[in-house]
C-alpha cells in the first residue's frame, strides 16, 4: 500500500505540473482528492491493513494528502496570476491611439446653468424644480394672476387642457416650495419653460432661473446686494447694476434690472444697442397676496424674488447674437465653446 501511495503522489504531482489552466488543475484535484478520488479510495482500503500497521499507514496517507494539497494551492496561484496577466494584456487599452480625436464638452447652456447653480448654492440657496406640465393655479393664480388679469396678455401660454398648461415660468416652483417649507426660505428654481414667442431674442422653449428669499426684515437693499454680487461674478468686477421701475403681478414694487455692458463698459456699442446697459432680469419684493396664498403671514415676513433667462445670460457671456444658435446643434458653432 505504501508503494501505491508513492505512485499516486508521483502521478498527481506530474499532472499538477502539466496543468495548463485553473480548470484543468481543478479536474486533476477532483480526480485525486475528491470524495470519490483515488486518494479517498485508497483510504477506504485501510480496512484491509493489519490493525497494528494502520496508524503508520494513515500517517503516510495524510502526509501525502497534505503535500498534494499544498502543491495544488501553489500551482493554482501560479495559474491564476498567469491567466490574469494574460487577460490584462489582451484587454489593454493603448491610450496613445487617436490622440487627435475630439473631446466632448458641455453645451454652452448646460455650462452656464451649472455655473449659475454653483454660484447661488455657494450663497446658501436650495435648488428645486417642478413639473413642466403645470396647473393654471400654480402658474398663474397663486402668483396673483387670476384668469381676468391683464398680465396674462403678456404671456402667450401653451394650454394642453382646461387648467393644464406648459409652464411659462419657473415661479410655479416657488409657490410649491413655499407651501411645503416655511421661512426662512432661500431657494432657486432652474428649469425649462415654454411661451409662444419666436424671434432673434426669444424662443418657444427656453430656460429660466428664478430665486426667492423670504424672512423677517427682507428689503430691496438685500435684493440689490445679491444681484450686485451675481453681476460682478458673471460679468466682471467693474459691472454696475441699475434698477428701473416695472410691473409684475407677483412682486410689488417690481424692477427691471440692467447691468453695464461688459463689451463697451457703458460707452455704447452694438451689443447694448448704444445705451451702455443690458437688461438681464426682472425682480421685486414678493407681493403680500402671494405670501398669504402660500400660508405665510405677510405682516411677519417679507421677501424678494428675481428671475432671468439662462439662455440670455449665455448669449451675453459668449456674445451669441441669436438665441436659435443654442438649439440648432450645429457642430461648427458648438466647437467654439
Amino acid at each position: 500500500m505504501e508503494e501505491q501511495i508513492a505512485k499516486l503522489t508521483e502521478d498527481c504531482s506530474a499532472e499538477i505540473a502539466s496543468a495548463a489552466s485553473e480548470s484543468e488543475l481543478y479536474s486533476v484535484k477532483v480526480r485525486y482528492l475528491g470524495k470519490s478520488g483515488l486518494i479517498s479510495e485508497l483510504m477506504k482500503g485501510m480496512r484491509n491493513v493489519p490493525p497494528e500497521q494502520r496508524p503508520a499507514m494513515g500517517k503516510i496517507v495524510n502526509e501525502a494528502r497534505s503535500a498534494l494539497e499544498a502543491r495544488f494551492s501553489a500551482r493554482g496561484k501560479e495559474l491564476h496570476d498567469k491567466e490574469l496577466a494574460d487577460r490584462l494584456a489582451a484587454e489593454k487599452i493603448d491610450i496613445t491611439i487617436d490622440r487627435n480625436r475630439p473631446v466632448g464638452r458641455l453645451h454652452p447652456l448646460s455650462s452656464v446653468k451649472k455655473r449659475l447653480v454653483d454660484f447661488f448654492v455657494s450663497m446658501g440657496f436650495d435648488v428645486m424644480d417642478g413639473p413642466e406640465v403645470e396647473t393654471d393655479y400654480y402658474n398663474f393664480e397663486a402668483l396673483n394672476v387670476p384668469k381676468d388679469h391683464p398680465a396674462r396678455d403678456m404671456q402667450d401660454t401653451f394650454f394642453i387642457d382646461e387648467g393644464i398648461l406648459l409652464r411659462s415660468q419657473t415661479s410655479a416652483s416657488q409657490v410649491r416650495y413655499m407651501e411645503k417649507v416655511k421661512p426662512p426660505i432661500k431657494m432657486i428654481s432652474p428649469g425649462r419653460v415654454f411661451r409662444n414667442d419666436d424671434d432673434a431674442t426669444h424662443s418657444p422653449v427656453f430656460h429660466q432661473l428664478e430665486g426667492l428669499v423670504v424672512d423677517k426684515g427682507i428689503t430691496m437693499c438685500d435684493l440689490k446686494g445679491i444681484l450686485d454680487m451675481f453681476a460682478k461674478h458673471f460679468f466682471g468686477k467693474d459691472t454696475q447694476v441699475r434698477f428701473r421701475p416695472s410691473y409684475f403681478p407677483f412682486t410689488e414694487p417690481s424692477v427691471e434690472v440692467d447691468v453695464s455692458c461688459a463689451m463697451c463698459h457703458g460707452a455704447g456699442c452694438r451689443i447694448c444697442k448704444g445705451t451702455g446697459w443690458i437688461e438681464i432680469l426682472g425682480a421685486g419684493i414678493v407681493n403680500r397676496k402671494v405670501l398669504r396664498t402660500c400660508g405665510i403671514d405677510p405682516d411677519e415676513y417679507t421677501g424678494f424674488a428675481f428671475g432671468f433667462g439662462i439662455d440670455r445670460i449665455a448669449n451675453i457671456i459668449h456674445s451669441i447674437p441669436h438665441i436659435k444658435l443654442l438649439y440648432e446643434n450645429d457642430v461648427r458653432f458648438l466647437r467654439q465653446f
